[in-house]
C-alpha cells in the first residue's frame, strides 16, 4: 500500500526525494538507475500496479493518468520516466535531474551522440515500451485474444528495437551509444527478455567490423 501521509521526520527528511515506483516497471527503472548515477538519495514508494493503486484519488492528484514512475522534489512533483529525464521547458530541451542535480551527467559532451541519445530514448519511448503498459496488454487481450497477445506485442517491440538497431549500429563502443551507459535501454531489453521472451540475439550484417 502507498504511504502519502508526511513522514513527520525532521527538514531534511522532507526535502528528501521520493519516487513512486514499481519494481518491475522499465519506466521507473530508468529514474531509478538516474537517482543511483547521480549518488541522490531518495525515499522508495512502492505503488503495486497488479493491485491497481495507482488508480487511488492520493496517486491520481500526483499523476492524473496513472502511471509509474512519479518524482516529488520538495513542492515540485514531475510523472513520467521522459519529463523526469528530459522534460521540455520554455520550448527548449532541458533535463530535470540534470539541471537541479549537475553531478555526474547522464548524457554525452559530445553533441551528436547526444542526438542520438535523445532519438533512441524516444524509440524506446514511443515505439517499445507502450506495448508493453498493463493496459495496453489488457486491452489488446481483449481484443486480439489471450493466446495472439504475446506474439503481437512481440512483433511491436521487435520492429522497435530493430529501428533501434539501424539507429546506433554506427555508434557502439562499450555501451550502445559509445563509452557512457544509458537509462533508457538496459531496461527495456530486461523485461523484453524476462517478460515477453524476444529473442535478442542480433544479426552480425547490422554491425560494421569491430562494432559487435
Amino acid at each position: 500500500m502507498i504511504d502519502y501521509e508526511a513522514s513527520g521526520g525532521g527538514v531534511e527528511e522532507s526535502k528528501k526525494l521520493k519516487l513512486y515506483s514499481y519494481w518491475r516497471s522499465s519506466c521507473s527503472c530508468r529514474v531509478r538507475i538516474a537517482l543511483n548515477l547521480k549518488g541522490l538519495d531518495y525515499e522508495y514508494k512502492a505503488v503495486n500496479l497488479v493491485k491497481g493503486e495507482q488508480f487511488s484519488p492520493e496517486y491520481l492528484k500526483l499523476n492524473p493518468i496513472g502511471y509509474v514512475p512519479v518524482l516529488v522534489d520538495g513542492d515540485i512533483v514531475v510523472a513520467d520516466s521522459f519529463a523526469i529525464l528530459m522534460a521540455s521547458i520554455a520550448c527548449s530541451s532541458s533535463l530535470y535531474l540534470e539541471e537541479k542535480y549537475p553531478q555526474h551527467p547522464l548524457l554525452p559532451q559530445d553533441l551528436q551522440k547526444r542526438a542520438i541519445n535523445y532519438q533512441a530514448a524516444n524509440i524506446v519511448s514511443s515505439s517499445i515500451q507502450p506495448f508493453q503498459n498493463l493496459a495496453v496488454l489488457k486491452y489488446i487481450g481483449e481484443k486480439v485474444g489471450p493466446d495472439e497477445r504475446l506474439p503481437w506485442v512481440k512483433y511491436c517491440i521487435g520492429n522497435g528495437f530493430a529501428a533501434l538497431e539501424k539507429l546506433l549500429k554506427g555508434y557502439a563502443g562499450k555501451y550502445a551509444t559509445g563509452d557512457e551507459a544509458d537509462l533508457f535501454l538496459a531496461p527495456q531489453i530486461n523485461v523484453a527478455i524476462k517478460m515477453f521472451k524476444l529473442d535478442m540475439v542480433v544479426p552480425s550484417s547490422l554491425f560494421p567490423p569491430g562494432k559487435k
